[in-house]
């Protein structure tokens, strides 16, 4: 990771890394602050976050002004970073790494007057919100796709870490390709980094030549549907529409929609009614996609997945409703469907998918 940018940063608010969108002279706007974990770039995890800190700043005007740090390590730097924003006065400050929770924590203690958001987390504290988006839902839609186009009935997926998020993805995918066509298979390898674009097409790569068809990742760069359109295989991009990247290569994309959620916390801190709620939108609060649509999938295809997007929104399709058995056979859920609950405890592969899962 970059630690000179981040250590200039923390030097100095006027550092590259620290972007300002100021208001007019007058009423003092609400400084609020970003922390992401890889770069902006192009694409990407921290890309869609940065488009949802600028709908925010679009949708309130001189009511806000906002700094973001890009690229920060998980961990010491996090807690670095965090703690200068806050320094540096601001009075909202979102953290968008699930890495970033204790950190968050820690400095939140130090300033009781911050208001903090976290993603992806599941700690909260009087000053701690969190915000997560039913990623999974989506993914459910994306393997019902990739269940469609592919010919070899094998999928690949570049999983980041095996936690609980990341694997809601990978079964919510593999139960929705199976839906659709039960001879599907799914190979998953993790990068261990949310952003290492090397480790990624490396994973990617391997993948193909395991067989996979079609592959997709819970990883932050390009890499993976660039390998894909390398090879002339199919790829389902993650975090934003990466089709310029893979114009033949990408069936669709999943993607997270920040904006409406960023400019109501900002709201809630203006008003006086801010509260360190936990929130975990899918489909229904429009906080997840399945868009980017290649030129490989017709209209017929197409509806079909809004179908299911629509089913799921309205709560008649539950992604992870029973039966559900893991990959070697037990029982997780014989009746009735994961709660949430079950949902952030999720520590097993599902029927369809390849390989152990290294205990944690």
């Amino acid at each position: 990771m970059n630690t000179r940018l981040i250590r200039q940063t923390l030097a100095a608010a006027t550092a590259a890394t620290c972007l300002w969108a100021a208001g007019p002279a007058g009423a003092e706007p609400l400084k609020v602050g970003f922390v992401y974990v890889s770069p902006v770039g192009e694409a990407g995890w921290s890309w869609q976050q940065d488009l949802g800190r600028k709908y925010m700043e679009q949708q309130l005007g001189d009511k806000v002004k906002t700094q973001y740090v890009e690229d920060v390590p998980e961990g010491a730097d996090a807690e670095r970073v965090i703690r200068d924003l806050a320094q540096q006065g601001n009075k909202l400050i979102f953290t968008t790494s699930f890495g970033f929770m204790n950190p968050t924590l820690k400095v939140a203690r130090q300033f009781p007057d911050v208001k903090f958001v976290h993603s992806t987390g599941y700690k909260t504290a009087p000053n701690v919100a969190t915000t997560n988006a039913r990623f999974y839902q989506a993914r459910y839609v994306a393997g019902i796709l990739a269940g469609h186009k592919t010919q070899t009935n094998v999928l690949g997926y570049v999983g980041a870490y095996p936690i609980p998020e990341v694997l809601q993805g990978i079964n919510a995918f593999t139960r929705g390709a199976r839906s659709v066509n039960p001879k599907v298979t799914v190979r998953v390898i993790m990068a261990n980094s949310w952003f290492d674009p090397g480790k990624e097409r490396d994973a990617a790569l391997a993948l193909l030549d395991q067989g996979a068809d079609v592959i997709t990742h819970h990883t932050d760069s390009t890499a993976v549907v660039q390998a894909a359109e390398e090879r002339g295989k199919w790829a389902i991009a993650y975090h934003s529409d990466m089709l310029k990247f893979a114009p033949h290569a990408q069936l669709g994309a999943v993607t997270h929609h920040w904006g409406p959620y960023f400019t109501k916390e900002a709201q809630a801190v203006l008003d006086g009614t801010w509260k360190p709620d936990q929130v975990w939108g899918g489909f229904k609060e429009k906080m997840v996609d399945v868009e980017g649509f290649g030129p490989a999938v017709d209209d017929a295809l197409k509806a079909e997945l809004k179908v299911k997007e629509d089913a799921i929104a309205d709560g008649s399709l539950n992604v992870f409703a029973a039966p559900i058995k893991t990959n070697d056979g037990k029982v997780v859920l014989a009746e009735g469907a994961l709660d949430d609950k079950g949902l952030n405890a999720m520590n097993y592969y599902v029927e369809g998918v390849v390989g152990t899962l290294a205990k944690q």
